[in-house]
């Protein structure tokens, strides 16, 4: 790829993927009830997402790191996101995710979708197992904000050539500070906030929305 000409910055849970990885996790930790009520309150904006993720992270604590092995393998791609990946790229645009989730795992979806741009929350393990603990910076909603705003510095673009694309209420923040913010199968707190939205789970309803986006030229 040449010049880059914009970017894309995702969320993971929900947009890029089906599933929410925590709530997977919390499954194999026998937790899952509690832990995707408290997911789909903090999703819905009722709960501060910092002290809701610290909470569900330490319900975690004793499960070896395999897990993010048998996490990988449960989770689907959105329909079309990796074709609407694949146009973005070849039309000079470059695609970032920012999650609430983790490494291990959003680490791995970029590699195999192309992606070099990825920031994620990192757990905190000893002797094989997690602690229950996260280590370094939260993503937190002004955390998302801020990673778009820096990428796009780096890559001296103006805010017009940005977009962002996510579901929920922690997402708000970084859609609003994008030229285009869409939300894509949100909960409604998000979708009250932002006028661009997709309600059906399809990757390339989002291509129309772009309008500076020559894919349908090439």
């Amino acid at each position: 790829m040449s010049q880059v000409k914009g970017l894309c910055v995702m969320d993971v849970d929900g947009t890029l993927i089906l599933e929410e990885v925590i709530d997977i996790l919390g499954r194999e930790a026998g937790r899952e009830e509690e832990i995707s009520q408290i997911t789909s309150r903090a999703m819905r904006g009722e709960l501060n997402f910092e002290s809701s993720l610290r909470k569900r992270v330490s319900l975690l604590e004793g499960l070896p790191v395999s897990v993010f092995d048998k996490a990988f393998d449960s989770i689907h791609l959105s329909p079309n996101v990796q074709e609407f990946i694949s146009i973005l790229q070849k039309n000079g645009i470059l695609v970032g995710l920012v999650s609430g989730g983790f490494t291990p795992i959003v680490e791995r979806l970029a590699k195999s979708l192309g992606i070099s741009y990825f920031s994620a929350n990192q757990l905190e393990v000893k002797n094989g197992l997690l602690t229950g603990k996260l280590v370094g910076q939260i993503i937190s909603p002004q955390v998302k904000k801020e990673t778009l705003e820096q990428w796009r510095e780096e890559l001296k673009l103006p805010k017009e050539r940005t977009v962002a694309i996510g579901d929920g209420a922690n997402d708000l923040l970084m859609l609003k500070s994008a030229g285009l913010g869409i939300a894509f199968c949100a909960k409604e707190v998000l979708k009250k906030e932002i006028p661009n939205y997709v309600d059906k789970r399809d990757f390339l309803e989002v291509l129309p929305l772009i309008d500076w986006l020559e894919w349908g030229k090439i």
